[in-house]
């Protein structure tokens, strides 16, 4: 079958192009099936790609994909999916704020799009109820991202948390020794085939510039990209941590990420509820679109 859906490629957690994550996203897709998806996301060749479709229960559907694999929920395809149903006008704004739920694997997810004097409206998703996996000495986990148990963060242990997408949270004293990552390939392989989760958030109490309270990277293995620029639901996943831990004063904060890569960006950060009973995680940021196009493809069997 021969056909084109509309696509964009977003910058999310920006109000700049060409920063923040890039996101391709592919609206229309109901045609498509979960092959389809992931031959595409590896086309794409960004950290994900989101897929927009109809669904039943909620205003829209959406499935995303890396080029590995499908996830339950991401954060910056979430932003990326709502700035292009903007853009593309299957989404019109209200004189005030705006509320979309989007079906995903993980559930039904609402979406606050804000109005803001600076232009592109501020994109806010809620992600689930934080689940506390398990926990590791330091010991069993810097040493697969070249560190050595002294990079700690002391006090804290490395832990395997999900707002909707389980992932390692790996708390570091400094930005210095975040500095110093470095992923162990094949080591870190076999303990995340053995441990289950999707993958490994690094961050320190630091930012790099004022507004920062946390700085982070996040990490991939082949096909997937090696380093994220800016990774939304591992920054809930984060914010969850550190506010159960009480290891932040406040519950609201930025988080930033990838400006060591040239991709700077910038998550709003707000944890709903008590450190022993967090209810939500609500992680938000602006968008931009810079590439509007068809993808021209023969939809047979990948």
């Amino acid at each position: 079958m021969q056909s084109s859906l509309p696509f964009f490629q977003v910058d999310a957690f920006t109000s700049r192009p060409l920063h923040g994550n890039p996101c391709a996203v592919v609206l229309d897709a109901d045609a498509l099936d979960a092959g389809h998806m992931l031959a595409i996301a590896r086309e794409m060749n960004l950290s994900e790609t989101a897929f927009v479709r109809c669904s039943q229960r909620a205003d829209f559907g959406v499935r995303y994909f890396t080029p590995a694999e499908e996830i339950p929920l991401a954060g910056h395809p979430t932003i990326a999916a709502v700035r292009a149903l903007l853009d593309s006008g299957r989404l019109s704004l209200g004189g005030g704020d705006t509320r979309v739920t989007l079906e995903m694997p993980a559930g039904i997810i609402p979406v606050d799009i804000l109005p803001s004097a600076e232009g592109a409206p501020l994109i806010v998703m809620q992600q689930q109820r934080p689940r506390f996996g398990a926990e590791f000495a330091p010991e069993e986990v810097l040493p697969l991202f070249g560190l050595s148990p002294q990079d700690a963060l002391p006090g804290a242990r490395p832990q395997i948390v999900s707002t909707g997408t389980p992932q390692l949270m790996t708390p570091l004293r400094s930005l210095e020794a975040l500095s110093r990552a470095r992923l162990q390939v094949e080591a870190y392989r076999a303990f995340r085939t053995r441990w289950r989760f999707f993958s490994p958030h690094l961050f320190c109490l630091q930012g790099v510039t004022e507004r920062g309270r946390t700085f982070a990277r996040h990490f991939g293995v082949p096909p997937d990209t090696p380093e994220d620029p800016v990774t939304g639901s591992a920054t809930g996943g984060m914010a969850a941590y550190l506010w159960h831990h009480r290891l932040i004063e406040t519950p609201v904060f930025t988080a930033e990420q990838g400006h060591w890569m040239k991709r700077p960006g910038e998550v709003c950060v707000e944890v709903v509820g008590p450190p022993e009973a967090i209810e939500t995680v609500k992680i938000g940021g602006r968008a931009v679109a810079v590439l509007r196009g068809e993808l021209l493809t023969a939809f047979s069997a990948p």
